[in-house]
Order: structure tokens, then C-alpha cells, then sequence
């Protein structure tokens, strides 16, 4: 079951902005692209628009942001 919070942003309209990593090789087509929300953030894949985005509220989405800069996740050759 959905929190109220996570509820409300999967209710939240995607008529914003999407916004590419600085990350993101810059070729537009292999992008982690992001949606600020009230309360969050939508993320996608630029790969496959037109799925359905991920949402996560701010404090799920600052936790993963701290793991990827702590290096938690590894390297893709750590495999």
C-alpha cells in the first residue's frame, strides 16, 4: 500500500518541465531525465518517454543522490 504522500505524487500532473542530467552524455537520447513535483521528483528514462516515470518524494530521492555520491552503488566494472 502507497503512503499518502507517494499517493499524492503519483497523482501530481506531469505538465512541467523535464530536465536531463549533467551526467547525461548530451547525445539526447540516453538520458536520466528528471520533473520537479510538489513534494518530489517524476524520473525517466529519455530512451522511452512514453512510460510511466518513476516518482519519489524528496527525501527518497536526496537518500539516492547521497548513496550515488558516497560511491554505495558501485562502478558498472565492480559487475
Amino acid at each position: 500500500m502507497m503512503s499518502p504522500e507517494k499517493e499524492e505524487l503519483y497523482g501530481a500532473s506531469l505538465g512541467g518541465e523535464w530536465f536531463k542530467s549533467s551526467f547525461s552524455a548530451g547525445n539526447g537520447d540516453n538520458c536520466v531525465e528528471l520533473m520537479v513535483l510538489d513534494g518530489g521528483v517524476a524520473v525517466r528514462d529519455s530512451k522511452f518517454p512514453g512510460r510511466t516515470p518513476q516518482r519519489y518524494t524528496r527525501a527518497e530521492f536526496a537518500a539516492f543522490v547521497a548513496c550515488v555520491k558516497a560511491g554505495d552503488f558501485g562502478s558498472s566494472t565492480d559487475n
